[in-house]
């Protein structure tokens, strides 16, 4: 079984794969007469063919280390997860590579914290939603419509992710 080590969730190391949804460290500027924050454009919503749809999708509880087996890619449009009730998750992204699978020599895993959502971009390989420790609840965007958006494999191996330095 392949080791994974579970990397901090920032904005520069996740942008081969999509954007991290944050207020801290991003620009904003003011708006309702000066009573509140505005963080603008932190990702953008992809629908090829379809439209922007809000949904919530609530998490299951896991606990590390985490035994990965597959991933999936929506092909027709971007996805994104951001947290409602402040639980961490962990957050798997390959590229891809011949023959249309993801690049398993490059996998990645995030820890993204109960302030952090991602916005995977169109065909990025990723595992399902994997909350950590409780149930977490999050407001799913992503392209509602016709079309088959999603593909998922199985990986050749397992891989195992470790906690934070711990492999």
């Amino acid at each position: 079984m392949t080791i994974l080590s579970l990397e901090p969730l920032s904005k520069q190391a996740f942008a081969p794969f999509g954007d991290v949804i944050e207020a801290d460290g991003s620009d904003w500027f003011p708006i309702n007469q000066g009573s509140t924050r505005r963080y603008h454009r932190l990702g953008l919503v992809d629908v090829a063919g379809g439209l922007p749809g809000i949904s919530m999708a609530r998490g299951d509880a896991h606990r590390l280390p985490l035994e990965i087996r597959m991933l999936e890619r929506h092909p027709l449009g971007s996805q994104a997860f951001i947290p409602c009730n402040g639980v961490a998750c962990v957050v798997v992204v390959a590229p891809a590579c011949a023959g249309d699978r993801p690049d398993e020599s490059r996998i990645r895993a995030f820890l993204a914290r109960g302030d952090q959502g991602v916005n995977y971009h169109r065909g990025t390989w990723h595992h399902p939603l994997t909350s950590l420790e409780r149930a977490g609840d999050f407001i799913l965007l992503d392209r509602i419509g016709a079309g088959d958006n999603c593909d998922e494999v199985m990986l050749s191996r397992s891989y195992l992710i470790n906690p934070v330095g711990a492999g």
